[in-house]
């Protein structure tokens, strides 16, 4: 795993032993971000089931403001720090231990509000829907965020979306990328 973009470009992240954690592979955060292009810079993002923290660090990488990083597993928590401060950028983050689901509302509470958020949840948990319902409850984003969503290609998007609107989609192997418009 590596960043493969921006002033950090070429850079190994740690990443975790055995499969208790998935990280987005290269190939996909390539695809991810060919197609957000200069959308990152100086924007604030917010990675959601972070893992290694990898799609947050890369965006840090080329140019993000600031990333907010939410995980509960210890395990993935210390590689994210441990990514962060081999990279010199745990100014410019936050590392928030907690499940999703009481994050959002967290962040709501703090008057928080992201240009960028990645959502990265296990495949095929139904977590997608029950997200997307947070988010409309606790709106920690403005009309102009695009959020990207990393799902398998046996778990599509549900047909309900409240408050956005897919304007992209590409698959890659079984991982579906799902780029969304509030």
């Amino acid at each position: 795993m590596r960043i493969i973009g921006g002033i950090s470009k070429g850079r190994r992240l740690s990443s975790p032993r055995g499969s208790s954690i998935r990280p987005t592979s290269d190939r996909v955060k390539e695809t991810i971000f060919n197609i957000l292009g200069k959308e990152i810079e100086g924007k604030r993002v917010l990675d959601l089931f972070a893992g290694t923290g990898g799609l947050g660090i890369e965006a840090l990488s080329r140019g993000a403001l600031k990333t907010t990083f939410v995980e509960k597993a210890r395990e993935a928590l210390r590689i994210i720090q441990k990514n962060l401060l081999q990279c010199g950028y745990t100014v410019r983050s936050e590392v928030i231990p907690k499940d999703v689901n009481r994050a959002i509302p967290f962040l709501a509470n703090r008057g928080e509000s992201f240009d960028l958020i990645f959502m990265d949840p296990p495949y095929e948990k139904g977590w997608v829907q029950k997200i997307l319902n947070k988010l409309r409850d606790h709106p920690i984003y403005h009309r102009d965020t695009i959020l990207v969503i990393e799902h398998g290609r046996r778990e599509p998007l549900p047909k309900n979306l409240p408050g956005w609107e897919i304007v992209r989609q590409r698959m890659i192997g079984d991982t579906v990328l799902s780029f969304l418009k509030a």
